[in-house]
């Protein structure tokens, strides 16, 4: 017997989010989440905020002074031409397996 639920028809048996969601997603978000749930809580809830945040469905995020701060002092470098070269770009990326 087939019932409604979550917005989806999914048989009594199956009746988790993960069925129903696997039902309504896309093939690639449901690889996306799937490789999610391998990850750390804390990277999961920053995952989750970005997610919620681009459907327009979280609050927007506060800053710590610390944050205003460093985002100040990049803002004013940028304005004076001051940039990674792509050495130094690609050394992060190495040094982080990107």
């Amino acid at each position: 017997m087939n019932v409604l639920w979550e917005g989806c028809r999914v048989p009594d048996i199956a009746r988790d989010a993960r069925s129903c969601y696997v039902l309504t997603m896309t093939k690639l978000l449901d690889q996306a989440l799937e490789a999610v749930r391998d990850l750390p809580p804390d990277a999961q809830d920053d995952i989750a905020r970005v997610v919620l945040r681009l459907v327009g469905e979280a609050p927007p995020v506060t800053l710590t002074l610390a944050e205003r701060e460093a985002i100040a002092i990049s803002k004013a470098a940028a304005s004076r031409g001051e940039f990674a070269t792509d050495e130094q770009v690609r050394a992060v990326w190495t040094k982080h397996g990107l």
